[in-house]
């Protein structure tokens, strides 16, 4: 890590950081899902509220957690039940390992806790499901309905079987 810079830390968020989330959350939506839905849907999307109140629901709800660096809001993930319901990262941040590290966090809090965890992406988001993938993370199914199709991917918690010695 280059000199001055400081860990990434991942905490619960607060109240008063709702503000920032969904700033970073509108940012992202903004910058990185025109590619797959198209400007007229991300518009939409945004003029409609939807994504604050997304935000506003689950910080008041708990399970939302802020990644920081260098004292700075970098990324946001949304725990809910067995779900990671959303996970952005600032796009200015992207590629430097951070997603993995938040990805992380979410996974060992769930599997802590359930012994098969899911999160959805939209089809057309290739970044995203290749990062899901690299992370073995495994394509379950493809969900069609109201709005854009998703697709579930599941990751299950693995045991390793204790190690026994044998005798020569």
């Amino acid at each position: 890590m280059p000199a001055g810079q400081h860990r990434p830390l991942v905490r619960p968020a607060r109240a008063e950081d709702l503000d920032a989330l969904q700033a970073l959350a509108r940012r992202t939506i903004g910058t990185c899902y025109r590619g797959f839905l198209g400007d007229e849907a991300v518009d939409w999307f945004l003029g409609s509220g939807a994504s604050d109140a997304h935000v506003r629901t689950h910080v008041e709800r708990g399970g939302t957690y802020r990644l920081d660096l260098d004292g700075r809001l970098v990324g946001v993930s949304v725990l809910d039940g067995s779900t990671v319901d959303l996970m952005m990262v600032d796009p200015d941040h992207h590629r430097r390992g951070l997603g993995r590290l938040l990805l992380r966090h979410a996974e060992d809090t769930l599997l802590a806790v359930h012994p098969v965890i899911r999160l959805e992406t939209f089809p057309d988001n290739t970044a995203a499901r290749s990062f899901y993938e690299a992370c073995g993370w495994v394509l379950a199914e493809r969900l069609e309905g109201d709005g854009p199709a998703k697709l579930v991917y599941t990751k299950t918690a693995t045991r390793t079987a204790p190690h026994t010695a044998t005798k020569a």
